[in-house]
């Protein structure tokens, strides 16, 4: 990006790591002339507030702006996108860079991609985000850092926790909302190292290195870090960022890790036949607690569900289960089945032909009776038992002899989705991605779940 934009840097976190305290920490010590945005889920701005009171800010010094009574990740995005042009298109002075404090129930990624595209990913025609919005592109920044605040305290609390968290009517589970954060950063400040001994420190770096390989680990006490840490580091790459997420490099390049330091370790499961519906939601019911992240795409065996249109089209208007991808994200005490797409063996023979032909790779994994359906996870844990979970999985799938019942006949605890005014995603072979389409912008579209009866 050009030097004459303005460096944009996003501080993510969730409630009570130290977001603040290093925000006024970069404001005492950086000698640059920097604006504040602040986001508060608040009627009234709480941390905006701190801001004010622990800086020097002052109308001659650093400008602040509050955004609050929402989340910049959800229904304030266009306001995000305001505050920003008016700083770098209408405000009397240049500012050297403009530091963003999500509130702490904020998913860093759909902020990145406000700040990065300029309207949501699930528009086709950013055209229509702009005149809906009356908002204008922006132009004269660019998101240059994100960063995610780590309470080394309790992290491992956090993990283990069932806590639901509450955005705006939306719930969101703790541990899974501190997870996608850690995936989606160029720097991770472990914040509060004074109050945890050596060992453990060393234990949550080796698991955030795991989640998250790509971004740069930094100690801190009492939010202490230098400026130049966060601001003006030039490491934001949407691409990059969006595939650094260390369960997705597992996915691209499979391989079972040795054992390595502090226990930390990974594996794929890779299968291409369906898991059983009943044995599959019992597992994860009953899922290790040494696993503290696993994802990826899985298909089961069932009869007739509530399916998307595409789907319908697909079957002649009998839509099955198999003819859909799902996805399963785990995180710590957190399990959220969402949808994937329709497989792109059970679309309309003119609709997968056209798919396979701008698509020639997936002819080399095409299987003869199932196409492009298949299973593919990622599990990720500490002091974890790979043979004996890999066996678990295994004993999910269909044997040979359920491979020719009648699926129908099988409990399904699963949930079924729909896809309100538009088809599923069809590219269903890279489900991750499909979910990221479908869900993107819309968080009642997956299901946290129990499946137990």
């Amino acid at each position: 990006m050009g030097d004459d934009t303005t460096p944009v840097t996003v501080l993510s976190g969730t409630l009570g790591a130290g977001k603040t305290t290093v925000l006024n920490h970069v404001l005492a010590e950086s000698d640059r002339d920097l604006a504040v945005l602040v986001n508060d889920m608040g009627e009234v701005n709480v941390d905006a507030d701190r801001v004010a009171e622990s800086s020097d800010i002052t109308d001659e010094d650093e400008e602040l702006i509050e955004l609050s009574n929402g989340c910049i990740c959800c229904e304030l995005r266009g306001d995000l996108l305001d505050a920003i042009g008016e700083l770098t298109r209408d405000h009397d002075r240049e500012f050297d860079a403009i530091v963003v404090e999500s509130t702490g129930v904020a998913e860093p990624l759909p902020v990145a991609q406000t700040l990065t595209l300029g309207f949501d990913q699930s528009d086709l025609d950013p055209t229509e985000f702009y005149e809906e919005t009356g908002i204008e592109p922006l132009e004269n920044c660019h998101l240059d850092t994100t960063v995610t605040v780590v309470d080394a305290h309790q992290f491992d609390a956090a993990m283990e926790s069932d806590e639901i968290l509450d955005d705006d009517g939306t719930e969101k589970h703790l541990g899974n909302l501190l997870v996608e954060q850690v995936e989606f950063c160029d720097v991770l400040l472990l914040n509060k190292c004074d109050l945890v001994d050596e060992t453990t420190l060393a234990e949550i770096e080796s698991t955030l290195e795991v989640l998250q390989p790509r971004a740069e680990i930094v100690r801190t006490e009492h939010g202490r870090i230098e400026p130049e840490a966060i601001v003006e580091t030039d490491r934001f790459d949407f691409e990059d960022a969006s595939r650094s997420a260390g369960w997705i490099q597992e996915l691209e390049e499979p391989h079972e890790s040795a054992e390595e330091e502090h226990g930390v370790t990974s594996f794929v499961f890779e299968a291409r036949r369906p898991f059983h519906p009943e044995r599959f939601a019992d597992l994860l019911d009953a899922f290790p607690d040494e696993v503290v992240r696993s994802k990826g795409h899985f298909w089961i065996a069932g009869g007739e569900a509530e399916r998307s249109e595409a789907s319908d089209r697909a079957s002649g208007g009998t839509a099955s289960r198999e003819d859909e991808a799902l996805t399963v994200n785990v995180a710590g005490q957190s399990i959220r089945i969402a949808p994937g797409g329709t497989w792109i063996d059970a679309l309309p023979a003119d609709e997968r032909e056209a798919q396979l032909e701008a698509n020639p790779e997936l002819e080399e994994g095409w299987h003869e009776r199932w196409g492009d359906r298949s299973v593919g996870l990622v599990v990720i844990g500490v002091e974890m038992d790979h043979e004996t979970l890999r066996g678990d999985l295994e004993d999910c799938l269909l044997t040979d002899d359920e491979l020719d019942e009648d699926w129908s006949s099988y409990e399904d605890r699963f949930p079924t989705f729909e896809h309100p005014g538009e088809d599923a995603p069809d590219e269903a072979e890279s489900t991750e991605d499909a979910t990221a389409e479908t869900t993107a912008d819309d968080h009642d579209s997956h299901e946290e779940i129990g499946l137990a009866d």
